[in-house]
């Protein structure tokens, strides 16, 4: 699908920026499946196909620590969206093969689910779309304090949205003159691991449920990062002023499967950076050979960190109950 340069105004730099950060982030996943298929890794499961979507997102965020920075609720395919907010590739790694230096767990969580305090990134949990009961709460001290523009930002899959959490956030952020300052939203990769959301779906857009509350929503294009941009600026913005939720669903490729558990093979399906590069192109912003040594680029240095992150240290048994309770200190496990 061509995208419409005619809704571009988006700066050459930020055009160029984006495209960068979704190759970083495509090449990053790609060489964590690779590494699960040399048998180097336990499990993978990610988000190839969402980067027009998520690195436009990660982009956005007014990132910091604390209730007056905006909050994250996400689930396990929005390393795009990190990356953008500036997470290294070498994070990344060290959730793949478990290491000990990895920030998140130390190691004892699986791959792609972070945990950053410091960006107010709540952990990602394996458990499906629990994350939306939880982000009501940051949401709800956003707005009770005067002055906080500051919002809650959460994500999800189509599958899980039949989950009762995803209700639960709709009914919530929507009730008169008590509206949360949230953004909620959708990546419909239009399957729930093997079943596909025409057999699962009554309606035509999950959109419509959030409509049934009343609460402002949008379907997008999710290959369109032009597109992506410009409705997550618009809806933030709108949040941020107004302190009331919008809902966004956004139509995502996957293009490795549901994770290794489905085989993790490239599959055929539309990818938001080949149709972005082509725009690039078009538009005279980048050459093929200009694209080819950044794609070159970033692979080397991911073959480079994996060599790094396999010689780290793996998780001691003595260290098991780190990482459980927030600034605890969980060296004597007998307290808890």
């Amino acid at each position: 699908m061509a995208l419409d340069s005619k809704k571009n105004t988006l700066t050459d730099q930020k055009l160029l920026q984006i495209h960068d950060l979704m190759v970083k982030a495509r090449v990053t996943e790609e060489r964590l499946i690779h590494i699960y298929k040399q048998g180097l890794g336990y499990f993978w499961i990610g988000g190839p196909g969402e980067e027009a979507f998520s690195v436009p997102l990660g982009l956005l965020i007014d990132k910091g620590q604390g209730k007056n920075k905006d909050w994250l609720y996400l689930h396990y395919r929005a390393l795009p969206t990190l990356i953008a907010m500036g997470l290294d590739m070498e994070s990344a790694f060290r959730t793949m093969f478990n290491k000990a230096t990895d920030l998140s767990s130390g190691g004892r969580n699986f791959v792609n689910h972070y945990s950053i305090p410091k960006w107010n990134v709540a952990p990602i949990t394996s458990v499906i779309e629990v994350q939306y009961s939880m982000a009501i709460g940051t949401a709800y001290v956003q707005k009770k304090e005067k002055g906080n523009k500051s919002l809650t930002v959460v994500t999800g899959g189509d599958a899980g949205s039949h989950e009762s959490d995803f209700a639960s956030c709709l009914i919530w952020s929507s009730r008169p003159k008590k509206e949360l300052p949230i953004l909620i939203t959708v990546q419909n990769n239009q399957w729930g691991i093997s079943t596909s959301y025409d057999e699962q779906h009554g309606s035509k857009s999950i959109a419509e449920r959030a409509k049934a509350f009343q609460i402002e929503s949008y379907v997008i294009d999710g290959n369109d990062p032009i597109k992506c941009y410009h409705t997550l600026k618009t809806a933030i913005k709108s949040i941020r002023k107004n302190r009331k939720p919008i809902f966004i669903e956004a139509k995502v490729s996957r293009l490795y499967g549901h994770s290794s558990a489905s085989g993790a093979n490239y599959v055929q399906e539309p990818c938001c950076i080949k149709n972005f590069e082509a725009f690039l192109i078009k538009k005279k912003l980048i050459t093929k050979k200009q694209i080819k040594d950044i794609w070159e680029r970033y692979k080397e240095t991911a073959k480079k960190i994996q060599q790094k992150i396999m010689k780290e240290k793996d998780p001691q048994a003595e260290s098991i109950w780190q990482h459980v309770y927030f600034k605890e200190d969980a060296s004597d496990w007998r307290k808890f």
